[in-house]
């Protein structure tokens, strides 16, 4: 039971240890304006290998690579417009997380419209659909309506 206790503790400090291993970089920049565009088009571009985490946050060395060769950029005098443009030519629009809107990326900024409206129709079509008209008694079933009413009213 102790070698079970042992080897679970060693475990959870090897878990807790793990976030210490992550790579940090740091990069010089001339100016703080610099730095401040660094970290919102790290926030912009999507690893490629990851898929769901930006430049900024992944450890993949493809991120890395991406965050060097934004720096280098950056410190050349690129604009954001011109470093986007590159990182698209180079790993298409997937690499941003908001793509330009564009024939090809039509379908992701329009899909949740077309979505809420979709919804929006189904439901208002179920609900006309639930709609129902008075129903109107004919003749017979008038007069046994009547007679089971003043059947009740005697019984009462």
């Amino acid at each position: 039971m102790n070698a079970l206790r042992t080897t679970a503790l060693a475990l959870w400090m090897l878990l807790l240890a793990l976030p210490a291993a992550a790579v940090i970089e740091t990069y010089e920049f001339s100016e703080p304006e610099l730095e401040q565009r660094y970290r919102a088009l790290s926030q912009e571009l999507r690893c490629p290998k990851c898929q769901n985490q930006n430049i900024a946050d992944s450890n993949a060395p493809i991120s890395q690579d991406l965050r060097r060769l934004l720096h280098q950029q950056l410190e050349a005098g690129a604009s954001d417009r011109e470093i986007l443009e590159f990182m698209v030519a180079r790993y298409g629009e997937f690499v941003r997380y908001r793509p330009a809107f564009n024939a090809a990326t039509a379908i992701l900024w329009l899909a949740p419209v077309l979505l809420l409206l979709a919804g929006a129709a189904g439901l208002l079509m179920l609900l006309r659909g639930r709609k129902q008209s008075p129903t109107t008694l004919d003749s017979d079933d008038e007069a046994r309506l009547t007679a089971l009413l003043q059947t009740a009213e005697k019984d009462a």
